[in-house]
């Protein structure tokens, strides 16, 4: 029997598992060693596609499924496929039609279950990939035919996103879909009833654990309802105002080995689960 039997912590990627600089602290990874050596579950739940987490994946070797598309998708590494997807609503080329008309210097991805397409290209779109490494496949939003999974727009201006956003939720549509604020310089559409909550609930359906000993660990708004889901929910320092007040306790930031910190204070009972 390990200390850690059926507890399952989940992560999410940037700003809490990631320093700013992308890389993964080997603190960390001594951690999640002895978490998994000791019968825990540890994955990631993010909004990112199976495809561009290979590094972080072969790092911290996820013993359990993880959340990705922001609750879009549930994905098995070992086997390299989806246990679960969802995929959104045509109608949400209503919503790509609106928001191009309005707000064409907006950057636009569509994505699919295994590839991005560049529907509207600007500095956002160029940074992010840059960080991430995607390719660049530009595309009209028409002319994807592949099922999809979410609609990502992005602005360095806060100004732009907000009018999106506003435009977005008062969209004839809007209540088809979720839609939500994944970065600063992020805004996406995901499908109806998806969340980083629904990655946790079908993990432990998956898993047959225990919802009551699951722990979630976040700093930004779109990890909100992961935190609502989980039965202990820690931001990290770094986190922004309304994930720390939706948490149940804040930790140190994500230069300062966060996830080691959570596992090391179950270890010594400071977090009791």
């Amino acid at each position: 029997m390990g200390k850690f039997d059926g507890v399952l912590i989940c992560t999410d990627l940037d700003g809490t598992l990631l320093k700013k600089d992308k890389s993964i602290s080997e603190a960390n990874v001594e951690a999640i060693e002895y978490f998994k050596r000791e019968g825990g579950f540890f994955t990631i739940v993010t909004g990112r596609m199976p495809f561009y987490v290979t590094y972080i994946a072969d790092t911290v070797r996820p013993n359990a499924p993880f959340g990705c598309i922001n609750g879009g998708g549930l994905y098995d590494w070992d086997k390299k496929e989806y246990i679960f997807k969802e995929p959104l609503s045509s109608r949400v080329f209503e919503m790509l039609k609106c928001a191009s008309e309005h707000f064409p210097q907006i950057g636009m991805q569509v994505t699919t279950f295994d590839k991005i397409y560049f529907c509207q290209e600007n500095g956002t779109m160029e940074h992010f990939r840059s960080v991430t490494g995607v390719k660049n496949l530009p595309c009209h939003y028409k002319e994807v035919k592949e099922p999809i999974a979410k609609i990502l727009f992005g602005s360095d201006s806060d100004e732009e996103l907000v009018a999106l956003e506003a435009m977005m939720t008062a969209h004839p549509f809007a209540k088809e879909f979720e839609l939500i604020r994944s970065d600063k310089t992020l805004y996406e559409i995901l499908p109806k009833g998806m969340s980083k909550g629904t990655s946790i609930e079908k993990l432990c359906d998956y898993l047959a654990l225990d919802q009551k000993k699951t722990i979630a660990i976040g700093d930004y708004n779109n990890d909100i309802p992961m935190f609502r889901t989980a039965h202990i929910a820690v931001a990290v320092a770094n986190a922004c105002k309304d994930a720390k007040n939706a948490a149940d306790l804040v930790t140190v930031s994500n230069e300062e080995d966060a996830i080691a910190k959570v596992i090391w204070d179950l270890d010594a009972g400071k977090i009791v689960i």
